[in-house]
Order: C-alpha cells, then structure tokens, then sequence
C-alpha cells in the first residue's frame, strides 16, 4: 500500500529525497519525546546516527519502509516498517508532532501498520519503546502487550525498552 488518504490526514511511502523531511521531523519531535528520559549527549547522539539524511537513506535502501503523515498536506510526522520475518513486522519507528499528539493520528499509523500486516499476511506487530517514555501508555490503549524488557547495549548507551506487540 503506497498511500492511505483520510479526510485531511495522509499517510505515503516517503522516497529517499524526502528523507530530508524525516530528519526535520526527528529533530522536532526528539527533544520534547525524550527530554527527562535521556541524556541531552545521548539524544544529540541517537540524532546524529539514526536520524541524519544519510543514516535515514541507507535504512530506506536497506531493510526499512518510511511513511510520511500528513495534515492538510504538512508533514506532522513518519512511521518505519520492516518485515523481521514471516510472521513479525517491526514498527521501528512512530513519532508524531508534538502539537499534533492526541488527535487521532497516532492511532491512524497504528492502523496503517496493522493493515500492512494484514495485506502480507503476517499476524503480529512488534515494537520497542523506552521504558520511560508516554507513548508506552498509548501502545497499551491500542492493545499492544508487552512481551518483554530488554536492555540493548547500543555503543555507550543502553536502550531500556518494552518489546510489545500486537496479535492479529
């Protein structure tokens, strides 16, 4: 599926010149996600590597499907999918605007992941989310359980997260 149009709110695949666009939106919404959660050296850090225009190509290129959200055609925020295997795919990434969390587009990502699930047969979404962060709560509301914590040494960091998941 290329793209989901609902009344103002769209969702597409995000080619690898809009990858500029992501890492916008990543600097926008990282600080206000993760500020009291992490360091500011390990979000400068986790930026730096995953969210510059060259990491977010190589991962468009190599094993991730970045969708890009709109409102009334602005760019309010991006979801990665990857297929881990036959039966998992991975929501790598879902970070929304913050002025735009709590209005029901979050929940449409969800349902754009769950429905590409869906279209390749595959029966579970899966997850990781910090242990510290807000959106642990949304993930719960939508019917994602946590399957387990996980501690991931990710260079001079660990990355304390829920793995959670949904069953189809």
């Amino acid at each position: 599926m290329l793209e989901k149009k609902y009344n103002m709110f769209s969702i597409r695949r995000a080619n690898l010149a809009e990858a500029e666009i992501i890492h916008r939106l990543a600097h926008q919404i990282y600080y206000p996600t993760y500020t009291g959660i992490l360091s500011d050296d390990q979000m400068k850090f986790m930026l730096e590597r995953s969210y510059s225009v060259q990491a977010l190509q190589e991962s468009m290129q190599t094993d991730q499907d970045f969708y890009l959200a709109f409102d009334k055609e602005k760019p309010i925020g991006f979801i990665a999918l990857k297929d881990r295997d036959e039966d998992i795919l991975r929501m790598e990434k879902l970070y929304l605007l913050p002025q735009t969390q709590g209005k029901g587009f979050g929940k449409e990502l969800i349902s754009f992941a769950i429905a590409e699930a869906k279209s390749k047969n595959i029966n579970r979404v899966q997850l990781n989310v910090n242990r510290g962060n807000k959106a642990y709560y949304f993930y719960l509301k939508m019917g994602f359980t946590v399957v387990h914590e996980i501690d991931i040494p990710y260079f001079d960091y660990i990355l304390d997260d829920y793995v959670m998941e949904i069953r189809l």
